[in-house]
This record gives structure tokens, C-alpha cells and sequence, in this order.
């Protein structure tokens, strides 16, 4: 069972923008009862970048930190499975780049395991199926689980896929913000520049040996000519690992309607992503505008210099990380200001925003294709759901709005782990069949 220590943030300001839907209970019964749910529901968010620097014995997961995810953040609002990401930036094509790139990405895989197998055992276990899900959550642990964002590690050596998987990954994307050797990325829609249009040969081969081992293949961040030629080529189902709905926010990194159907007839599941910009862009501006000005003032008494996300993104990965944990505690600072002196005349992006994504997505393709994710420590996370703390926050919107237990219980974990099945089900008869042809 769950130990839990909700924080119900925000639930008057979520309570008047969606209005009370549940008409024959009290604020106090609905609250109780989506309680209830929580506690008997798996909860799995899907995307949650981490820093290796947090997974030393000096500095990680067992403590408190200012990340987003870690132990007692995911106690204390009652998520069970994180999918801690294995993040390379997109660098040059070239040995070197790849190079770098691979060890990146295995410094990373060596962190998860570390957290996992020798700094708490006792408190999280790496989970490989649906199997080692619901038994490790049954055992009161939490459950880690590994994707991979951007395939520009595996380099030009299509046998990484095989060695990524090995390690515990079990999905994987096959490009970032910027074209890899294996496919467009959506940036590709702000210059109309791209370099294949689509996937590249080696990015078919790489569908091909993700389909062969059970790697889900992951749709979020690749270009849309590129996500319509990995629907077409893939054998198992695949997923939007972060990705909302373009009709609702016309970002790049949402999802169109044409897109969705795809995924809807490919089997495959979409996990709504709870990133301020993607889900309201025009009311997370008009916040974020008016929030820069005292976040100005606050970084400077402390010396340090607000910079844009472009200009972020160029860092290298360990100067980054050393800027958005600098960032994230101004912030903290900055945080009663926000509240006090803008949110109440530029309300920020809310659970209940997040939740008509889900909507949404749930009206147009059906349930069974609909999960969620958070981006936490990648730049997501919304008001009422900023951290894994207030994990609670979503399923009490959901109750609110007549989900029922089975539909959250599979929106937070089920419609998942199908595909998860599904996928390693299809990898089982792909090498059974090429065991034969031998």
C-alpha cells in the first residue's frame, strides 16, 4: 500500500475552473474518495529526466532534494513508477560526437542502476515488464524504469539498440530537438530545413531492432513525416512518451489530429504531458511575463543571470544541470512573490488545463490510448502538479470530472503497460520466427 502525504494545492483555484462535476458529493466526500482511488491505483508517469550528479552516495534519490522526482517527493503524492531518462542533447554527426554522446547516455544508465542496486535497494527496484511493475509496487517500493530520449547515442552501430535494452531501456526515441542520424526532429517545422525527411536508412533498421527486442518506439520529439513512417514500419504499438494535443496548442511537440488517429489504429497509447507551454502557450506567456520581472529582481540579489531557453539548451549537459538547480531555487525564492502578486491577475497553466488535454485525447481516440506524463526536472510540471508531491492533484481533477476508478487506474498505468506487453509480446515471435529460419 501507498504511504501518503497529500499536498492539495491549488483545489479552490482547480474547483473554479473546471466547476464541481460531481454534483451528489461534497468537496470533502469527492476528496476522500479520489484518495481512495490513489491509494489503490498504480501510478506511472513516464518521463522524468534526471542528472547523474544526484545519483552519487553523497547527493541522491533518498533525500529530499530540489528535483522534481526523488524518494520521498514520490511518497509523499503517491507516484509508484518513474521512468527515469536516459537524455542526450542532439550534437554533431560525426565519430566524435556519437562518441561523446554514447557515454553520456551509459553515464546515465549507470546512475539508474546505481540508485537501484546500491544506494536503495530496499526503496526502489528497476522494473523490466509489467510483471516487475505490479509486484514491486505490491511490495511497497517504488519502481524505476528507463527510456531513452534522442537514439543520437547509438551512433552509426545499430547493435546499441540491443545493448540499450540489455541495460533496462524500454522505449526510446529516435531523435531530440535537432535532426539525428536516424530521424527528423519536429524543430525541423521552424525552418522548414530538414535531413531526411522523414527516418534515414539506419533509423528504419533501428525500428526494426527495437521491434526485435521489445523497445517501445517513441514518438515524442521526431518530425510528424517521421512519426508516420515509424507507425507504418513498426509491428508493435507505439507511444507518445510527453506529447499533448496540437488541436488544443499548436506547438510542435504536440500531436495533430492525423497523428492520433494513427496511433489510435496502431494500438499504440499517447501520454498527455503536463508541460506549461504545450498545454496553454498564450496563458503560460502572459504568467511567465509577468513572473520574469520579480524572478529578475530575485536572481539578481543573488548574482546569478537569467538566461533564454535557446541559450540554455547550447550548454554542455553538466554546466546546464548546474544552472536549472540554481534556477529551480530562485524560483523557490521567488515563489511567494509569484503567488501573492501575479497569479492572481495572470492565473498560470493548472491541472485542470492538463486535464482537458486528456479530455481531449480521450474523447477523440478513446481511453484505452490515453496516459500521462510529467517532464518533471525537463522543464514540465504545472500548478498544482510541480513536483511528484503533488501527483495526487491529478487523479482528484480526474474524479472530478467523472473518470471512474478502472478509467484512471489505466490512464495512470494500464493503457501502458499494454503496450508495454504488447510490444515485448511481438519482440518474442520476431526472434522465435528468425530462430527458425536458421
Amino acid at each position: 500500500m501507498k504511504s501518503l502525504s497529500y499536498i492539495v494545492i491549488g483545489l479552490v483555484l482547480i474547483a473554479s475552473a473546471c466547476g464541481k462535476k460531481d454534483g451528489a458529493l461534497t468537496e470533502a466526500e469527492l476528496i476522500e474518495k479520489a484518495k481512495g482511488i490513489h491509494e489503490r491505483v498504480i501510478t506511472l508517469d513516464t518521463h522524468d529526466d534526471i542528472s547523474p550528479s544526484n545519483f552519487t552516495t553523497e547527493t541522491n534519490y533518498t533525500q529530499r532534494l530540489t528535483s522534481q522526482v526523488n524518494l520521498p517527493k514520490m511518497i509523499e503524492g503517491g507516484l509508484d513508477v518513474a521512468w527515469f531518462i536516459v537524455y542526450v542533447g542532439q550534437g554533431e554527426l560525426t565519430p566524435a560526437g556519437f562518441d561523446k554522446a554514447y557515454k553520456e547516455a551509459d553515464e546515465k544508465f549507470q546512475a539508474i542502476h546505481r540508485l537501484c542496486e546500491q544506494i536503495a535497494p530496499d526503496k526502489i527496484e528497476l522494473a523490466l515488464t509489467s510483471e516487475d511493475v505490479r509486484r514491486i509496487a505490491a511490495s511497497g517500493k517504488k519502481v524505476a524504469m528507463i527510456g531513452v530520449e534522442n537514439g543520437y547515442p547509438i551512433g552509426n552501430d545499430i547493435s546499441h539498440v540491443k545493448e540499450f535494452y540489455d541495460k533496462g531501456a524500454r522505449y526510446m526515441s529516435l531523435a531530440h530537438n535537432g535532426h539525428s542520424q536516424l530521424s527528423d526532429s519536429n524543430t525541423g517545422e521552424r525552418d522548414s530545413v530538414w535531413l531526411h525527411h522523414g527516418l534515414s536508412d539506419l533509423g528504419r533498421e533501428a525500428i526494426k531492432e527495437m521491434n526485435k527486442w521489445g523497445i517501445m518506439v517513441d514518438l515524442s520529439h521526431p518530425s510528424k513525416e517521421a512519426n508516420m513512417e515509424m507507425m507504418r514500419l513498426s509491428k508493435a504499438p507505439v507511444i507518445a512518451s510527453h506529447s499533448s494535443a496540437r488541436a488544443l496548442n499548436d506547438v510542435s511537440r504536440n500531436l495533430d489530429d492525423e497523428q492520433l488517429m494513427m496511433i489510435k489504429e496502431n494500438g499504440g497509447v499517447v501520454q498527455t504531458v503536463a508541460f506549461k507551454s504545450y498545454v496553454n502557450t498564450k496563458k503560460n506567456n502572459a504568467n511567465a511575463d509577468s513572473a520574469k520581472v520579480i524572478l529578475a529582481e530575485v536572481a539578481k540579489a543573488e548574482g546569478f543571470e537569467l538566461l533564454e531557453f535557446p541559450a540554455i539548451m547550447k550548454m554542455a549537459d553538466s554546466t546546464r544541470e548546474a544552472y536549472i538547480k540554481k534556477y529551480m531555487a530562485i524560483n523557490e525564492k521567488a515563489k511567494p512573490r509569484i503567488e501573492k502578486e501575479v497569479n492572481p491577475i495572470a492565473p498560470p497553466v493548472n491541472v485542470a488545463d492538463f486535464v482537458d488535454h486528456i479530455d481531449y485525447l480521450v474523447k477523440k481516440i478513446g481511453l484505452e490510448h490515453v496516459g500521462i506524463s510529467s517532464d518533471f526536472d525537463g522543464g514540465g510540471g504545472v500548478y498544482g502538479w510541480s513536483d511528484a508531491s503533488e501527483t495526487f492533484n491529478v487523479t482528484l481533477e480526474l474524479v472530478r470530472r467523472g473518470y471512474t476508478e478502472e478509467q484512471i487506474g489505466n490512464l495512470w498505468s494500464g493503457n501502458l503497460l499494454r503496450v508495454l506487453d504488447k510490444v515485448q509480446e511481438v519482440a518474442k515471435q520476431i526472434q522465435a520466427e528468425e530462430k527458425k529460419s536458421l
